[in-house]
């Protein structure tokens, strides 16, 4: 078995500075999983096999040269919840959205394909969070409740930096009336979110745009890769992709980072 460590995407503005604490924006690419799951998939919620789920998610935490017991996920419910880890999970999966720490020493990690995988960092005062943003978890708070839970560890909000990784993009999401009405009704400002489509009653919805909207109204300093998951098989897992093709499946591919130890 190849154990030739994934490479992931990093954002500048993240690594700029970044106090001893490391990040990465995973792909497929580098994993052992075949067929639907081909390569570095992590969900523990596929029907891929889990003893390579397992080494795939070995292999994240020894890019952050830490064990695989240290790396932290959640059960997601696109919820606004956020978890403050301040110990080892031993394999437990709270059901929230986001994670925060300031402990050295433990990878958090959040599982995207086609929601918004969001990692922040205060390198002033060492403090770090995940969150897993789909429209719902957008709309409801979870980014604003992660910088929360960081100003509650002593992060300053100022100092806290926050970036969008690989996500599905305007030009791939569609969505119908009902789900258009659902922002509008909230606020019609968010209607700078939406565009024409080709078919009648429908739109195309903005998430990346929603949610570097959201941060920056937090006062928070953001980015995004500008990378869509839908439109990139070679490097990403889509779960709109996987629909469209009518494919029984699909594999997550994982946005985590760490401070580490000291």
């Amino acid at each position: 078995m190849n154990d030739t460590l994934p490479q992931p995407i990093q954002s500048p503005l993240l690594a700029s500075d970044a106090n001893g604490i490391r990040h990465g924006f995973f792909t497929r690419e580098g994993g052992v999983s075949e067929g639907l799951y081909a390569g570095l998939n992590v969900g523990l919620g596929s029907s891929d096999d889990p003893e390579r789920i397992k080494e795939n998610r070995a292999r994240v935490a020894r890019w952050f040269a830490l064990s695989p017991d240290r790396l932290a996920t959640v059960h997601q419910i696109h919820s606004p919840d956020v978890y403050v880890v301040d110990r080892d999970l031993d394999g437990e999966r709270p059901k929230v959205d986001a994670l925060v720490t300031a402990n050295p020493g433990i990878v958090l990690g959040v599982l995207a394909a086609d929601c918004g995988p969001i990692l922040f960092i205060d390198p002033e005062n060492r403090v770090i969070g995940a969150a897993h943003a789909g429209w719902k978890g957008a709309l409801e708070g979870v980014l604003e409740n992660t910088i929360d839970a960081m100003i509650g560890l002593g992060a300053e909000r100022r100092a806290i930096r926050a970036c969008l990784g690989p996500s599905i993009t305007v030009d791939n999401y569609e969505v119908g009336p009902e789900f258009v009405d659902r922002f509008v009704t909230r606020d019609r400002d968010y209607e700078r979110f939406f565009r024409p489509s080709s078919k009648p009653g429908h739109a195309m919805f903005d998430l990346p745009g929603l949610i570097l909207a959201r941060l920056s109204a937090a006062g928070v300093t953001a980015e995004s890769l500008g990378l869509c998951t839908y439109a990139d098989p070679a490097r990403f897992f889509s779960y709109r992709r996987t629909t469209h093709a009518g494919e029984p499946d699909y594999g997550r591919q994982i946005s985590a980072i760490a401070i580490l130890e000291d």
